[in-house]
């Protein structure tokens, strides 16, 4: 819904956080591809691996997109869900957190495309970053609602475990069993058993579910480590909340425990590869940590220093951050760029493409900013 109101105090640091990681899905990465496409310039090959996914193992800079979406959700944990603890009865904070995943859910079944085609043969049920999202997002708020930090810290450890121990030990119909390959993980079995038709990419051929070859993204297991990752930002954020931590020490902190997250999950990758698209509980350290470095960092110019002045551009989009992955992911203002700039194609050629992204670009940023500009932002 549109709220009008903000908050008197927000931890600003967060709000750059969230928009510098939407600028780069939303705004930067579509303009760099149309330019390299454009150009066609052997440096910009070079250039052009930190916006890919890796295929499989590893990690890339890309690949830290979505773990940091799911890292900030939890970070705003301890702020947003404290207070409305302090001023709602317990009734309507679950309420509200329900409320919440439900809205996220359908979002992210809109933004796939699930929904917009009203395609009986394409609605798949659990597809999309804001999915993984709303379920990270709802283990971490009942847990934090539930138990204390040690708890916490001890329960997010055990589901590492846990995903690691089914991985391992479980072999179903030559899945699992220690296979981490694309074709024999045990995630990719319990999506197929468990989603069956109404995973993505899946379609029905004379009674037959057929599964895409190409599709390799996996949910059911991988929601066991999307709420690890959102328990790290709640982790992040207990520390970046405690009034009696003085600023330095709570970038020496994340700093900290992010470094040493990284390493722990490098280390264990030999035996636990780091992969992305089953959301490995390594990937989950691996990430976590680059993401509490960010933060950190963030942390330290904004909020520490008070540098802030010239980073207002990346609130706009992190102040709105769903409005702004939701207008990306189903509105297209390509026709306005070509009715504005019909017959230039004749005399810029293949930079023509450039000018219509970088039109799209700007069309959806000033809308950013318009809302901005009246303090009205989409809460969910």
């Amino acid at each position: 819904m549109l709220m009008n109101n903000t908050p008197s105090k927000r931890l600003e640091s967060l709000d750059a956080l969230r928009g510098f990681d939407l600028f780069f899905l939303v705004a930067f990465e579509q303009a760099i591809r149309s330019t390299h496409r454009a150009a066609g310039a052997p440096w910009l090959d070079n250039l052009m691996w930190m916006f890919r996914h890796v295929d499989w193992e590893g990690f890339s800079p890309w690949d830290l997109v979505m773990p940091l979406f799911l890292f900030m959700a939890g970070v705003s944990i301890p702020f947003s869900l404290s207070h409305h603890n302090q001023t709602e009865g317990k009734g309507k904070l679950y309420r509200r957190i329900f409320k919440r995943v439900v809205l996220l859910w359908i979002f992210g079944m809109i933004g796939q495309g699930n929904l917009l085609g009203l395609n009986p043969d394409r609605i798949y049920l659990y597809s999309n970053t804001l999915q993984a999202i709303a379920m990270g997002y709802l283990i971490a708020s009942l847990l934090f609602l539930t138990t204390q930090l040690k708890t916490q810290a001890g329960i997010a450890a055990g589901l590492l475990v846990v995903y690691w121990a089914i991985g391992q030990f479980v072999s179903i119909d030559g899945y699992g069993g220690g296979n981490y390959t694309p074709d024999g993980n045990i995630a990719e079995w319990i999506d197929r058993a468990v989603l069956g038709r109404f995973r993505d990419a899946a379609s029905v051929e004379n009674g037959t579910v057929i599964f895409a070859g190409w599709y390799r993204y996996t949910w059911i297991l991988s929601s066991l480590t999307f709420g690890v990752t959102v328990m790290t930002g709640v982790f992040a954020g207990s520390i970046l909340k405690k009034p009696t931590l003085l600023p330095v020490k709570k970038v020496q902190w994340l700093l900290t425990i992010g470094v040493a997250m990284v390493a722990a999950g490098w280390l264990w990758h030999p035996q636990l590869p780091v992969i992305k698209k089953i959301w490995t509980s390594s990937m989950v350290l691996v990430s976590s940590g680059y993401s509490f470095i960010l933060m950190a960092l963030f942390y330290y110019w904004m909020d520490y220093k008070g540098h802030k002045k010239h980073l207002t551009w990346l609130k706009v989009y992190g102040m709105n951050s769903i409005l702004a992955y939701m207008l990306a992911m189903t509105v297209d203002f390509s026709s306005i760029g070509h009715s504005v700039f019909w017959g230039l194609e004749q005399y810029i050629g293949p930079w023509y493409p450039v000018l219509i992204t970088l039109t799209n670009v700007g069309i959806l940023y000033g809308i950013l900013w318009s809302l901005y500009q009246k303090k009205i932002f989409l809460r969910v």
